[in-house]
């Protein structure tokens, strides 16, 4: 099959089957997601949005938060993963928001990146979900789901590399969405360890389910 025809199988799939695809991230504002999605590396959105209720309620705005220290923030996140290193950055990025960007998240790959805590994954979801900006971000799932499913090649070993290999094949206006669709592929169907082949209507066009089947094998992705 061309690439670009599994491209448009998949893309008709994932719109038929998924036709609303969003974070699953608990937000009200631009300033909340840019906290959630810092609070999210490596961590559950789950476990994130059972933190974030309180946290924003004590923090409301990037200068309330600006104001706090690292120690009065930790408290509130101690049960995500790396909660001091987060807390830090949680600080020094409301405190860059309110020096350099005047209190509001800024809408650019650039001015993000220079934020605490945000590299180029957390400011593709910003710019994606909150600007609606042709972005896609890599994370585990992603990666993960592309390869397995035959988008990009396994030349594209990197999160960057995969991503401008997925934003050449995809419409510009559907990326943002894709960018869900992926995610939530690999998060509830495209697992790492048990991927649920079965149920996966991509199943016969993916390349990992064309795959002659070995007995008790696993696949590494």
């Amino acid at each position: 099959m061309r690439k670009q025809d599994l491209y448009n199988k998949v893309i008709e799939y994932f719109q038929t089957a998924m036709p609303v695809a969003e974070t699953e991230l608990h937000y009200k504002d631009p300033f909340q997601l840019l906290i959630a999605v810092i609070l999210s590396a490596q961590c559950t959105d789950k476990r994130v949005n059972q933190v974030t209720p309180p946290l924003f309620e004590a923090f409301p705005t990037p200068e309330a938060l600006a104001a706090a220290t690292p120690e009065a923030v930790f408290e509130y996140i101690r049960s995500v993963s790396y909660p001091n290193n987060k807390a830090r950055h949680l600080v020094g990025m409301a405190r860059m928001l309110v020096e350099d960007f005047h209190g509001e998240v800024p809408d650019t790959l650039e001015q993000l990146t220079k934020l605490p805590g945000v590299g180029r994954k957390t400011a593709n979801v910003i710019q994606s979900v909150v600007f609606n900006k042709p972005t896609m971000a890599v994370d585990t799932h992603v990666f993960r789901v592309s390869h397995r499913i035959g988008l990009v090649p396994q030349t594209c070993t990197t999160p960057l590399a995969t991503e401008k290999h997925l934003m050449k094949h995809i419409p510009e206006k559907l990326i943002p969405t894709a960018h869900h669709w992926l995610i939530l592929h690999g998060r509830y169907i495209c697992t790492a360890r048990s991927p649920q082949c079965e149920q996966c209507g991509l199943n016969g066009i993916c390349k990992e389910s064309l795959k002659p089947k070995v007995k008790g094998s696993q696949n590494a992705l």
